[in-house]
C-alpha cells in the first residue's frame, strides 16, 4: 500500500497515511492527526510526494547479464575480429663478422 502525504490547511500539520490506491483522498484532517486542542476538521490537501528511492546494492545489474549464449558467442567473435592486431617484427639476427687472419 502506498503512503500518501497530506497537509491540513487549518492546523498546518503535515502527516502521512497508508492508503490503498482505490481509496479516495482524505477531505478533512483526521482527529488523531490534528494539532489543535479541539478537532478543527480542517480541509486537507494531498501533497506531491517524492516516493521511495530505488537502491541497488552490490556490483549492480547490467543488460548483458541476461543475454542468451548465442548472443554472447557472437559478441566474443565480434570483439575478437575488431581487436587491433599488433605486427611482430622478426628478431634481428646477429651479423657475423669476419676476422681477418693475418
Amino acid at each position: 500500500m502506498p503512503t500518501y502525504e497530506y497537509q491540513c490547511s487549518k492546523c498546518r500539520k503535515t502527516f502521512e497515511i497508508f492508503q490503498s490506491m482505490k481509496d479516495e483522498a482524505l477531505k478533512t484532517c483526521p482527529k488523531d492527526k490534528c494539532r489543535m486542542k479541539t478537532w478543527g476538521k480542517g480541509p486537507v490537501k494531498r501533497l506531491l510526494g517524492t516516493g521511495a528511492g530505488l537502491i541497488f546494492k552490490g556490483s549492480g545489474f547490467y543488460i548483458t547479464d541476461y543475454r542468451s549464449e548465442g548472443y554472447k558467442a557472437a559478441a566474443k567473435k565480434e570483439s575478437g575480429a575488431s581487436a587491433p592486431k599488433t605486427e611482430s617484427k622478426p628478431a634481428s639476427k646477429p651479423t657475423k663478422s669476419k676476422k681477418a687472419d693475418g
